[in-house]
């Protein structure tokens, strides 16, 4: 019984910070774009980052 004292205010305060670290995420807009991240993986890049050079002498 005792114990509860304890885990009670502890409880709390977990709910507390994951409460405060929703509403910053949401106030950050960390939820706007859910699938846009998804998508841009689809998406092929037709242009090489690094084109090969031709001009290389030996």
């Amino acid at each position: 019984m005792d114990i509860l004292f304890l885990l009670i205010p502890l409880g709390l305060i977990l709910v507390g910070i994951i409460a405060w670290f929703f509403v910053w995420s949401v106030n950050h807009r960390q939820f706007e774009d859910m699938e846009g991240p998804a998508h841009e993986i689809l998406m092929d890049d037709d242009k090489p980052d690094n084109p090969p050079r031709t001009d290389v002498r030996n």
